[in-house]
């Protein structure tokens, strides 16, 4: 069971960079390469507690289907989403916010198991834990990017 922890710096307000990885619209931006869509449930704006949005999506050359829901949210510190249905055999995905000195600090703690078993582990070892890792820092950047310029008044 592979956990990725991810750090970012972002210069810029806590309330900001909270609403930007909620944000259905720049999760689609920041995701273009494997063309995710949200297709059921919160299909734009801000996903709140309760809520699921169902992405899909081209990963790893497979066209695939998921769908997540918001299980905890604490504005601005907090909020996590698990999967309800999908390729995963499950996951976790929380997302820790803190501010000091006019940067915030975003973690992000992906905690998933790969499906098929003994199979799974073996792709998650030669390839899965890397692609999720290059996946969740590029969308990382996109929020950085957004948040530190005038870019998230288009999204917020």
């Amino acid at each position: 069971m592979p956990k990725i922890t991810l750090e970012t710096a972002i210069s810029a307000d806590i309330h900001i960079v909270f609403d930007l990885v909620r944000s259905i619209d720049l999760h689609k931006i920041s995701t273009a390469n494997s063309g995710e869509e949200a297709i059921a449930g919160k299909t734009s704006g801000l996903i709140e507690l309760g809520e699921t949005v169902t992405w899909r999506a081209r990963h790893l050359g497979v066209r695939q289907t998921l769908t997540s829901m918001v299980t905890a949210l604490d504005s601005p510190g907090y909020f996590a989403d698990e999967m309800v249905r999908g390729a995963f055999k499950r996951f976790l995905h929380e997302h820790f916010f803190t501010m000091e000195n006019g940067v915030t600090l975003m973690v992000d703690v992906f905690d998933y198991t790969a499906p098929l078993g003994v199979l799974g582990k073996l792709a998650d070892h030669i390839f899965l834990e890397r692609y999720m890792t290059r996946f969740l820092k590029t969308r990382n950047t996109i929020i950085k990017q957004f948040a530190e310029s005038e870019q998230w008044k288009t999204i917020l």
